[in-house]
């Protein structure tokens, strides 16, 4: 036969670990589901929609990020922003993000990043960029071309950009005025 018996401090330690049991199962129960990496500054690790404002009306809408496996799917996630591309123009080639961001790919990451995605998480990755005409931007005469970063089906970076040497690049959003 065993015998254990408690003392009063060791009562109160279950009792604390009971309590912060509880209300850890709480949170977990009652929290919404985090929506992940998008607008957060971590990018989308975790969620798969993501809240955007739309510019025209006022109206938030669910922007998708995962899910994008083909050329036709990147072209439809391109579309939620508003961006019309010639589908018969895409490329797809497969890249690899650098060990070490150069001040350049820095800078180009920065602009990810302020777009809510990441791309130092992929460091040394193999990604899928798909490269589109885009028909529909306003305002510029030039050839402007749409990148879509995806890796295993995420959309993890991209951009809007033209084909001039002085040109611009920014990211998914369409520009103020557009």
């Amino acid at each position: 036969m065993f015998i254990y018996s408690f003392k009063a401090s060791s009562i109160k330690f279950f009792g604390i670990l009971c309590v912060a049991l509880a209300a850890l199962i709480a949170l977990i129960a009652f929290v919404p589901a985090y929506a992940g990496e998008q607008n957060t500054g971590g990018g989308n690790s975790g969620g798969v929609a993501v809240d955007a404002p739309e510019a025209e009306s006022g109206v938030t809408v669910s922007v998708r990020y995962d899910k994008v496996t083909t050329a036709d799917d990147a072209a439809g996630f391109l579309s939620q922003f508003g961006w019309v591309v010639d589908a018969g123009s895409v490329e797809t080639k497969e890249v690899t993000i650098p060990a070490q961001f150069d001040k350049v790919f820095a800078g180009y990451n920065e602009m990810q990043k302020s777009q809510g995605l990441d791309l130092s998480k992929y460091k040394k990755k193999g990604v899928t960029r798909y490269t589109f005409t885009v028909t529909n931007y306003k305002g510029y005469e030039g050839a402007v071309y749409a990148n879509v970063l995806t890796y295993r089906g995420r959309v993890i970076g991209g951009d809007i950009c033209s084909a001039d040497v002085s040109g611009f690049i920014h990211g998914f959003e369409k520009p103020a005025g557009e």
